[in-house]
């Protein structure tokens, strides 16, 4: 398992903390392109995708794409638009910035594009809201495939598609697509009540291409450095090891990103320790 950490919990310039990262041991790095890193919609795109490729190369860090970006798409709502908005502009402008990141992905030799249904914001019956993602998520498919490129779906607390439950109804009414994989966030699954987590999580490896790794308290989504809420790590970290796990372990902490170096480094520390069964 590669230990990783998120550029969304970077405040500062993420290639210059790539080479602190990979001093402190990360071998792997979640990639969101925003407004300031990897903007696929700025002039100087394709000379920052080289800057990138040469330093993951330099530094021997893998890396996924991440597309949670809070406001590049727009500037006053958070994460919109998505896949499920009622405006057929909007929902394919969230299709052409997936399909963006699955190039990037594609230059940067990436595992994975992460990536998420989004939130209900009108009063769309189930029925609707389910053709909606199927229909937006279709030619994002068909992208990846055209890439070879796993999508790493997430399960997120207060969107339309928030638990693994929910996910499988989606892989489901798609008919088991190849590219669509998971990304597990461990806060996620501790605040959705998916227990015992340990369980939960080795059942679902053969599907996994992304973990992220945060605390949590149960039913209160807030990401927390680990070791600061109640998830027991190392038994879920073992259940990743023995099953066969070989990708990154992500660490997101956005709220924190005034201190990464500090939350870096503990982080680190503490990973250290519970992999090794000390925790």
């Amino acid at each position: 398992m590669l230990p990783g950490w998120s550029t969304n919990s970077i405040d500062g310039d993420p290639l210059v903390a790539a080479g602190h990262l990979a001093d402190l041991g990360y071998r792997s790095l979640a990639i969101t392109p925003d407004r300031h890193l990897l903007n696929p919609y700025d002039v100087g795109f394709a000379r920052e995708v080289a800057a990138w490729q040469q330093v993951l190369e330099e530094r021997s860090l893998a890396c996924v794409v991440e597309t949670g970006a809070r406001h590049l798409l727009d500037p006053l709502r958070k994460h919109e638009p998505t896949l499920l908005s009622t405006s057929p502009d909007d929902c394919r402008r969230r299709i052409d910035f997936l399909c963006r990141a699955i190039d990037l992905a594609a230059d940067l030799k990436a595992a994975c594009v992460s990536l998420w249904s989004g939130v209900v914001r009108d009063a769309g019956g189930e029925r609707e809201l389910w053709d909606r993602l199927t229909e937006s998520l279709q030619p994002v498919l068909d992208h990846a495939a055209s890439h070879s490129m796993p999508l790493g779906f997430e399960p997120e607390p207060g969107m339309f598609i928030d638990s693994l439950t929910r996910f499988d109804q989606l892989r489901d009414r798609l008919g088991t697509p190849e590219q669509l994989r998971l990304t597990i966030d461990l806060g996620h699954m501790e605040c959705m009540g998916e227990w015992p987590l340990a369980d939960t999580l080795r059942d679902r490896t053969e599907q996994l291409v992304n973990v992220h790794l945060d605390d949590m308290r149960p039913c209160i989504h807030e990401h927390l450095p680990l070791g600061t809420g109640v998830i027991d790590f190392p038994p879920l970290l073992r259940a990743l090891q023995s099953a066969g796990y070989t990708g990154g372990l992500h660490a997101e902490l956005p709220r924190h990103s005034h201190r990464w170096a500090e939350e870096a480094a503990r982080t680190a520390a503490f990973l250290e320790r519970a992999t090794s069964h000390e925790e």
